[in-house]
């Protein structure tokens, strides 16, 4: 039997994070005289704090903090937020998706641009980590989303052909890293990530419930 697996970003597809994430981010830079607005903040949804802090301090040359400890007032003042505020649930119909996995035999895996800190502090909260085999945090690799190594990463330690894992993401370097990687792509579309260009998927759904486990592995083999 061909071992097959589903591998999940974190923000946004398995809970609402990117308001949360959005308010604490510009906190952090308007402490520092940055100002950012939603529409540039969604263009860095699923990529490393590296990545958005890197670009941030580059763009302002003013600025005498290091992306490094931007990241960290962020990443504390989120993990505040994320423990206190009750309001953070859930994507509807995550759990009983990952049952219907877990039940079918499939492999499980998460590849997040957030710090493995913060991974385990979600599915920890969510009583999720029963679920996942294999988690990767793209903070720890060289190069995370849009390029593929996240993805590649969880598929080698999951031990699953790339042309076997479908990915499920809710961005455009998500989508744009599991297509790169060679795997089937499921775009989740969450109106709170903002204006993310998921046309490259091979499929869209707005719901997990939505999410045919058979059809989307099937339609990959064929």
């Amino acid at each position: 039997m061909v071992k097959k697996a589903f591998i999940f970003d974190m923000d946004g597809v398995i809970y609402d994070s990117e308001p949360i994430h959005a308010k604490a981010k510009k906190k952090v830079l308007a402490d520092v005289g940055i100002d950012v607005s939603d529409r540039r903040l969604a263009t860095f949804v699923g990529r490393s704090s590296k990545d958005f802090y890197g670009t941030m301090v580059k763009e302002n040359p003013d600025c005498k903090v290091s992306w490094q400890e931007l990241a960290q007032r962020k990443h504390k003042l989120y993990k505040e937020m994320l423990t206190n505020d009750e309001s953070v649930t859930l994507m509807p119909g995550l759990k009983a998706l990952l049952e219907r996995l877990r039940a079918n035999g499939f492999a499980i895996g998460l590849g997040s641009s957030s710090t493995m800190e913060m991974i385990q502090l979600v599915l920890e909260r969510f009583e999720l980590k029963k679920f996942f085999d294999v988690m990767v945090s793209g903070n720890d690799l060289p190069r995370s989303k849009p390029d593929p190594l996240i993805f590649l990463t969880v598929a080698h330690e999951l031990d699953v052909l790339p042309e076997n894992c479908t990915v499920i993401d809710d961005a455009t370097a998500g989508v744009t890293a599991a297509k790169a990687a060679g795997m089937y792509c499921i775009g989740f579309y969450n109106p709170n990530s903002g204006p993310q260009d998921l046309s490259r998927a091979d499929r869209i759904v707005a719901c997990h419930d939505e999410i045919d486990i058979h059809h989307c592995i099937e339609r990959r083999l064929s």
